[in-house]
């Protein structure tokens, strides 16, 4: 862990606090860092699934007789 010394927008942190539920200014930024993180890879997955799905990688799914049941 890396130890910082920070000025933080004290309007936005206590809005994150509320949304987090979480109790301390640590675990706040700390919470906020990993939803974020997690947030953006979910939009770089649901990117890759839409350029796919643009190629035509899922058609075969819209013919039920080409996939086994």
């Amino acid at each position: 862990m890396s130890k910082l010394l920070i000025e933080v927008d004290d309007e936005a942190l206590a809005e994150a606090q509320r949304l987090l539920g979480t109790a301390t200014k640590k675990d706040t930024v700390n919470a906020a860092l990993i939803e974020v993180s997690r947030r953006l890879k979910r939009v770089q997955a649901l990117n890759a699934l839409g350029e796919m799905a643009e190629q035509g990688d899922f058609d075969i799914l819209l013919d039920k007789g080409a996939y086994r049941r």
